[in-house]
Formats: structure tokens, C-alpha cells, sequence
């Protein structure tokens, strides 16, 4: 069965810019044979702030919509998490998402599609962060959409085409999430 990796979309504001980075490489993404892509939007998915009992790691969460979060995660093999950054951070409905799981998250490999004024890179170092604790595997690579790069596919009407560099990073780091993926799929059957 060929591996599927979830295209989590960071934002759920109006207006959102993370609609055109998760549609882009979830584009380049759908040209591999060896993986499957499913875009997952976290509008799809309103859960409140975090207000369990406890940790999705100790027990079952009772909210509703975290249950069908959590289903959707697990049958996932990997993730590509498309970010913004607000604050020098990631946005709070997607650190609200991530901890609303836990075992679906376990040994599966994380890449980074980042966004902003440097590209979403202090967010993608935030979510490193948080993709340790969930014992996730975080791969090098990542897609940084910065500065004039940025501002020219947000308000000036750009294309991805017009940005090669951007492609190339995508290629690397799709390539490195696919070993991850594969080497960490099996493994994970092996133990099972």
C-alpha cells in the first residue's frame, strides 16, 4: 500500500495566503507514484482551545471533533504542515490541532512549508520543537516562502512558477519525507 501523507493547512483565517503554498506543493506533491497526498484543512476540523482532562497521550479526548481529527491523522503515514508565522511563532490553531493527538503522530516524519516576513522559519523552528515531544521525525529540508517572494505571490499577483528556487527546495524536501515516510512505515509494522 503506498504511504499517505497529510497537507495540513496551518491557517484558518479569512483571507487566509496558506490556501496558495498547500495547493502548490500539494501540486508537485501528486506527481510522485511512490506517495499518496491528501490536503487537510484545519476549517474542516473547529476545535475549541485545548480543554481536556488531559493529554491525548495518557487518555481518549472527548471532543467530537478532535475524535474525527485524531481518526484522520491515523491513517496517515506522514505530514507536510504549511505555516505561517504570527509572533515568531506558528498560528494557534495549529498547535491547538497537534495537541489534540498524540499516537497518531508517533514515529511518523514531519517536513515544513513556512511563510512570511523570513519565510516561517522561527514557526518551522517552533513546530521542531513540538514534533520531538510528539516523537515525530522532523526532516531537514523545508520550503521557505520569505520576503519579496512572499509579498510578490501575496499582494502582487505571482505565480509559484515565477520562483524556481522555491520548486527545488520542494523537490528536496519531498524527496527526504518520502525515504523518512518509507524506512518509518515499515519500521512502525515491524513493531507492531
Amino acid at each position: 500500500m503506498i504511504p499517505r501523507i497529510g497537507i495540513v493547512i496551518g491557517s484558518t483565517r479569512p483571507g487566509r495566503f496558506g490556501d496558495k503554498p498547500a495547493a502548490w506543493i500539494h501540486g508537485i506533491a501528486r506527481k510522485r507514484a511512490d506517495l499518496d497526498f491528501d490536503l487537510i484543512d484545519l476549517r474542516d476540523y473547529p476545535m475549541p482551545l485545548f480543554n481536556e482532562q488531559g493529554s491525548p497521550a495518557w487518555g481518549p479526548i472527548k471532543n467530537e471533533v478532535a475524535q474525527r481529527w485524531a481518526a484522520k491523522l491515523a491513517g496517515l503515514d506522514g505530514f507536510i504542515l504549511v505555516t505561517p508565522e504570527y509572533n515568531h511563532g506558528t498560528s494557534a490553531v495549529l498547535k491547538n490541532a497537534l495537541d489534540y493527538a498524540y499516537k497518531e503522530f508517533v514515529r511518523k516524519p514531519v517536513a515544513f512549508v513556512g511563510y512570511g516576513g523570513v519565510g516561517g522559519a522561527r514557526a518551522v523552528e517552533h513546530l521542531r520543537l513540538v514534533a520531538v515531544e510528539l516523537q515525530m521525525a522532523s526532516v531537514r529540508n523545508a520550503v521557505h516562502i520569505a520576503g519579496s517572494d512572499f509579498l510578490g505571490l501575496w499582494q502582487q499577483g505571482k505565480s509559484f512558477d515565477e520562483f524556481p528556487h522555491l520548486a527545488q527546495s520542494a523537490a528536496a524536501m519531498l524527496e527526504e519525507l518520502a525515504w523518512w515516510t518509507k524506512t518509518l512505515k515499515v519500521a512502525r509494522e515491524n513493531a507492531a
